[in-house]
């Protein structure tokens, strides 16, 4: 049986992990606009001095190392509270509803408090980056506390904690191919990051002449995260249609119309968002990213479903 002890040495350390995936999310933010701990000064000059206005706040030591500590408190104690709940979990099953619902609520008293706190200076941090640092945050902290409790961790995801791994990494390595593919594209053109930049432009500032582009580092991080995100979350469904069809062989053929209509969808999108895009990129170099990154993604779940595929063909 779990003693006090553990779970709040276990919860406090989970936060703190947490605390440190923040932390370190918003130092790279910070650097990449060219601000270096910008974002702990705001917060901690909304939190401690009810500032006004983001641009009287100065980055100073003191006020970064008084909100680091008032971080790292509040997201132990949530750590304590999700670890009290693990430790009862296994005791009572049903208090799992109560986890994820720990959870929710702590993303949503989160950005409640931050708002609460913190508005006159929101203008200086993008909601995506508080957005992003709490996913990360939760991600991190479930991380750790499923380690200490792989059964917990099975019976609350089941077969879907191999779909979501799968995915992941199905959808981070497809990602990965098309940064790669298009950075040697733009190298060998003379012009480093253009297109993840011209993309990001594109997409966040509604930039419509390739001419009035700047190419700039949180530009270039901004698009990439979404990039990264869209092909997790395609690396996900592929990943779910594939765990059905390892029951179902027949379910291959959804795979690959999902496939199909990730290419077409891919191109549609360009061209209802940002047509002149092709005039700037071209599509030949859009087609073989997506090509690759297929591949790739086929390549790995390929490995990983075997028995359903040989299953799918030897039906055909």
């Amino acid at each position: 049986m779990t003693s006090h002890p553990r779970y709040l040495r276990e919860g406090i350390i989970g936060g703190l992990i947490g605390a440190t995936i923040v932390a370190v999310w918003f130092l790279i933010y910070d650097a990449a606009r060219g601000a270096s701990f910008r974002t702990p000064a705001l917060l901690g000059a909304a939190a401690f001095q009810g500032v006004q206005g983001a641009q009287a706040v100065p980055v100073s030591p003191g006020l970064v190392v008084q909100y680091t500590v008032l971080h790292g408190v509040v997201f132990a104690l949530i750590g304590i509270l999700i670890a009290f709940l693990i430790v009862s979990a296994q005791r009572q099953p049903a208090r799992l509803m109560m986890l994820v619902l720990a959870l929710l609520c702590f993303e949503v008293f989160f950005l409640a408090v931050v708002v609460w706190l913190a508005h006159p200076v929101l203008t200086d941090v993008a909601w995506w980056a508080i957005l992003i640092a709490n996913v990360l945050a939760a991600g991190g902290m479930l991380a750790y506390f499923f380690v200490g409790h792989r059964a917990l961790g099975r019976a609350l995801l089941g077969p879907w904690t191999r779909v979501a791994r799968e995915g992941f990494v199905a959808g981070v390595l497809g990602a990965a191919v098309v940064a790669v593919w298009f950075l040697l594209h733009d190298l060998a053109a003379g012009a480093p990051l253009r297109t993840p930049a011209l993309l990001g432009a594109a997409v966040l500032e509604g930039l419509r002449d390739p001419s009035a582009l700047t190419i700039s580092l949180p530009l270039v991080l901004k698009y990439t995260v979404i990039h990264g995100a869209a092909f997790v979350a395609f690396g996900w469904m592929a990943a779910g249609l594939l765990a059905l069809a390892d029951r179902e062989p027949r379910l291959i053929s959804a795979f690959v119309m999902l496939l199909a209509c990730f290419e077409v969808f891919v191109f549609a999108l360009i061209a209802i968002l940002a047509e002149w895009l092709f005039e700037a990129l071209a599509w030949w170099t859009i087609l073989a990213a997506n090509l690759l990154a297929a591949c790739a993604m086929l390549g790995y779940l390929f490995r990983e479903h075997r028995v359903a595929w040989r299953a799918y063909l030897s039906a055909r």
